[in-house]
């Protein structure tokens, strides 16, 4: 079990003990991709932990963006979190119905957002209801609650950002996919994108971050994988995926080993891999 920590990641012990705090605030974060079919929004009607307010990340992004789900503007992102009563004060508990998925992009949203006090779920709704702690069907009762951003820039990378990394070797690019789209070997789930992966990027599949039950390696095992991976930990890093959801992954189990100087490039594949004059690498390259 990961040590409880309110920044970064808290067990269901945890929650469990603090869920009837007055400044506790418990969003579900759930994200399924196309493919899967699900309905967020309805299975979250359906069930969620106590008081839990449901975090859209298809709604809370930049919706003047062609690519999906991008960091919203700031003046969303505090609206948003003022009809949901979340705000100054605050410990947010956000999770997820894999166990540990699109949590961990709602924590770097919040991290981005310039907010400490988040941490993610480790093992998330299905370790929550597995252990037998309670769910509800009801609304929250909802207060609205102001909140202060101070928006981290540098938490946050554009493609010619990333482009310039690749070409100078300057930061490590971390890319969460898994090794098959990694490589070039396996086609894009999004139609019209190259197969591939951005030059000098490393892969570290966010699947190889967790355990079986869904909750985050500790950090002497999540170092064991960056160690595999050929990850120099002196560098800054940038974390990259598909579309900017399980590279947050990647984010979190740096901050869990102690690492701050990292990055989330926000297109991901769904840009670089639709962008035509940047180039793409295929195999082990």
């Amino acid at each position: 079990m990961a040590q409880d920590d309110p920044k970064t990641i808290v067990s269901t012990d945890w929650l469990a003990s603090h869920l009837k705090d007055p400044d506790l605030r418990v969003l579900d974060g759930t994200w399924f991709m196309p493919s899967e079919g699900r309905d967020a929004k309805a299975e979250y009607a359906q069930a969620h932990i106590p008081g839990a307010r449901f975090f859209d990340i298809d709604d809370i992004s930049d919706n003047r963006s062609d690519l999906p789900h991008m960091v919203p503007p700031v003046e969303k992102f505090m609206s948003r979190m003022r009809a949901m009563g979340v705000g100054d004060g605050h410990q947010v508990v956000v999770y997820d119905a894999h166990g540990l998925f699109s949590a961990a992009r709602v924590w770097w949203l919040f991290r981005l957002m310039g907010q400490e006090n988040i941490a993610v779920l480790d093992g998330g709704l299905p370790k929550w209801q597995a252990e037998g702690h309670p769910t509800e069907d009801m609304p929250p009762m909802v207060r609205d609650r102001h909140m202060t951003v101070r928006r981290q820039n540098q938490m946050v990378k554009d493609v010619t950002q990333v482009s310039s990394a690749s070409k100078l070797g300057n930061y490590e690019i971390l890319d969460a996919r898994s090794p098959g789209r990694y490589r070039g070997e396996d086609p894009e789930p999004r139609e019209g994108l190259r197969s591939g992966h951005i030059p000098r990027s490393k892969n570290v599949y966010y699947r190889d971050l967790l355990n079986d039950d869904g909750t985050m390696k500790s950090p002497g095992d999540l170092r064991a994988v960056f160690d595999a991976a050929g990850v120099d930990m002196g560098k800054p890093a940038i974390t990259s995926c598909g579309s900017g959801v399980t590279a947050a992954i990647i984010n979190l189990a740096l901050e869990r080993v102690g690492k701050t100087d990292h990055a989330l490039y926000d297109g991901s594949w769904t840009e670089w891999g639709a962008f035509p004059t940047v180039p793409v690498a295929t195999g082990d390259d």
